[in-house]
């Protein structure tokens, strides 16, 4: 079964610069549709990022232009460089899997939660202002 840790999370001032990583294990990870949620203090958990075994990616509108999701199906890892950081990126961040490789080669509304089968236990990031 595959398992998903996240790490790469921290403290940094608006304006700066974050890179999460989330390793798997158990599985490969050109068999899964990948993706980022965040969940901030009393808020639910929102969709971020995805990427598909294609390289195709979908972000939510948030963050575009500021965050890229990248996949390394060689070293099993799934990554988010986050640039340009706000203080409402104040989350704790979580990788996501579903095994469905191709998930954005048709459709792109893919960033909720009940898409998504397994989840990393989260990384905490926090912007100050």
């Amino acid at each position: 079964q595959v398992q998903l840790v996240e790490s790469g999370g921290g403290s940094v001032q608006a304006g700066g610069s974050l890179t999460l990583s989330c390793a798997i294990s158990g599985s490969t990870l050109s068999r899964y549709c990948m993706a980022w949620f965040r969940q901030a203090p009393g808020k639910e958990r929102e969709g971020v990022a995805a990427i598909d075994s294609g390289d195709r990616r979908t972000y939510t509108n948030s963050v575009k232009g500021r965050f890229t999701i990248s996949r390394d199906n060689v070293k099993n890892t799934l990554t988010l460089q986050m640039n340009s950081l706000k203080p409402a990126d104040t989350a704790i961040y979580y990788c996501a899997a579903v095994a469905i490789p191709t998930c954005l080669q048709y459709v792109s509304e893919i960033l909720y939660t009940g898409y998504f089968t397994t989840w990393g236990q989260g990384t905490q990031v926090t912007v100050s202002s």
